[in-house]
């Protein structure tokens, strides 16, 4: 693949008069995300366009307030097309994001333009700007288009301004990756390496089938990975409609319902009911996502699916309370029994079934390498994902936010009975539903991410601790994010704040447990020797023994 340029446009040096720099914003595909975030966003681009100032530039936003919306974000493709139109195609640009934003309602206008792209977001939980940036990047990163990407709290601080200060003067920003290397040859002899290469040879053979619900409608163009890419692994695409989901919902009993209800109310889970059906989690709600649980399984069993995937947001967000209890139901070994529609068999008996929230397809393969593997190891089987939402220092290391948006493996929390759910955040969920949230429990963990890169896929791995914070800081954590989520406290090991940003290529981060750190080393370079025979290209991120 060829680049829309190949090295950067070096930026004119202000004279008398500011050089210009356009900025743009990418929003929600939501209203309602886009009204409630829009105060945070006007006040992050003040702070870019003072920081700009200050080094002698002028910033020019390309696209008004919208009076009617009530924001003034790109909220669609087609609006993002109009608004490029009016960019100089060679223009220095800053891609400001305060919030989560859909990707693809400004990729068709990053793929042609030819100057130098700046990705900055506000190093805030408060709304999940850094999110945004992730997947932004990564689907550069996915479409072969240069760009650089920075974070400040204010852009006062000297990290933040003296590289943009490089940018301005450059056309790029130069980040610290020396935590990253190439996975050096393995020694075959050893069983981790041949368990590794046998099951990846075992993949290849057998194949496996993910099942995915509408492809793409969150804008992770980052999270698509084509058919060509798959095929080579062993890995196949069942293409599922959404509308069949909810059909299948239909057929379920309200009966069928109370009992996973039931199941988990003899397991201690609790339920944070109230009664307004707009602003809390009722009854008739988790009713609802009981049924998609049941109808989720029942569709992957008519079709022999290794893994599933539900893309809740656009289109049955109109329909349904969200998916997020029945996604974190799939991923644990332990949930309620799910039988066959004439109640012969139990579905997937006494395993998980590999959930990959919002269709990413990364996390996919993810799910499927690692189920594999560490049912293989002897090892809980559950996995997830998590967005890198954001982090502080704590007692002299940084913690890591790592805060999916809704469900975890209770086995993650240490149990059902450690585990609960909260109503959806009203502005991402209008018909509500319950999430499977807990505060993940201390331990050892492996860390991944599957990416495309030059056409390639690769993964990046590494090893994490989970911290147990006292409570009092878990919930300032979470009241300064989304208190009604799952939340891990991850240390990474051997990566700075700045060398994660900088290098993750997506806005999720793929986590399993292990017993111990020597079980989790172990799991890691297995699971480098499976990918590596897989052909996947491997780096290893951190401090990592193998």
């Amino acid at each position: 693949m060829t680049s829309p340029y190949t090295l950067p446009v070096p930026l004119r040096r202000p004279d008398t008069e500011p050089a210009t720099v356009y900025l743009v914003a990418s929003g929600d595909l939501r209203p309602s995300a886009n009204l409630r975030c829009w105060p945070t966003q006007q006040q992050f681009e003040a702070d870019v366009t003072a920081a700009l100032a200050r080094l002698g530039w002028r910033a020019v936003r390309t696209h008004p307030f919208d009076e009617a919306k009530g924001h003034g974000f790109i909220d669609s493709q087609r609006l993002g097309i109009e608004v490029f139109k009016n960019i100089p195609s060679d223009a220095p640009l800053i891609v400001a994001e305060a919030v989560w934003q859909y990707s693809h309602h400004v990729l068709a206008g990053l793929r042609t333009h030819r100057g130098p792209i700046l990705v900055v977001a506000n190093w805030s939980g408060a709304f999940p700007g850094l999110v945004g940036l992730l997947n932004l990047t990564a689907s550069l990163t996915k479409a072969d288009v240069l760009h650089s990407a920075l974070w400040s709290e204010d852009f006062t601080d000297e990290w933040a301004v003296s590289g943009l200060q490089e940018w301005l003067d450059t056309g790029t920003v130069t980040h610290d990756l020396s935590h990253v290397r190439d996975l050096p040859p393995l020694d075959e002899h050893r069983p981790e390496v041949l368990l590794g290469a046998a099951l990846a040879r075992q993949l290849q053979d057998e194949k496996a089938i993910i099942g995915v619900f509408d492809e793409g409608c969150m804008g992770m163009y980052n999270a698509i990975f084509d058919d060509e890419l798959l095929n080579p692994l062993g890995i196949f695409k069942e293409r599922l409609s959404q509308s069949a989901l909810v059909a299948e919902m239909a057929r379920v009993s309200d009966e069928e319902a109370a009992a996973v209800k039931e199941w988990l109310d003899a397991r201690g889970f609790t339920f944070h009911f109230g009664t307004d059906e707009a602003t809390e989690l009722t009854e008739a709600q988790v009713t609802s996502q009981f049924k998609m649980y049941i109808a989720a399984v029942r569709i992957s069993d008519d079709y022999g699916l290794d893994a599933v995937g539900i893309q809740y947001q656009q289109g049955l967000k109109d329909v349904v309370p969200a998916s997020d209890l029945a996604e974190g139901l799939l991923n644990n070994v332990d949930r309620p029994p799910v039988r066959s529609r004439d109640g012969s068999r139990e579905l997937y008996a006494g395993a998980p079934l590999p959930h990959f929230n919002e269709v990413d397809e990364g996390v996919a393969v993810d799910a499927l390498v690692t189920n594999r593997l560490w049912n293989a190891m002897g090892f809980d089987p559950a996995t997830t994902l998590h967005d890198i939402r954001w982090g502080e220092e704590y007692e002299g290391e940084f913690v890591w936010v790592f805060e999916i948006s809704g469900s975890v493996p209770a086995s993650h929390n240490g149990g059902y009975d450690k585990s609960y759910s909260m109503r959806q955040p009203p502005m991402f969920f209008p018909l509500g539903g319950g999430t499977l949230s807990g505060v993940s429990k201390p331990g050892e963990v492996v860390w991944s991410r599957v990416f495309i890169m030059d056409g390639d896929l690769h993964v990046d791995i590494g090893r994490s601790t989970v911290r147990g914070l006292p409570a009092d800081e878990t919930q300032r954590r979470l009241d300064a994010t989304d208190r009604q989520w799952p939340i891990m406290h991850a240390v990474l090991h051997g990566i700075g704040r700045d060398q994660l940003m900088a290098r993750h290529k997506a806005n999720h981060v793929q986590v399993a447990y292990c017993p111990d750190a020597d079980a989790a080393d172990r799991a890691l370079l297995a699971k480098a020797a499976l990918f590596d025979e897989l052909g996947v290209i491997v780096h290893l991120c951190g401090d990592v023994k193998i």
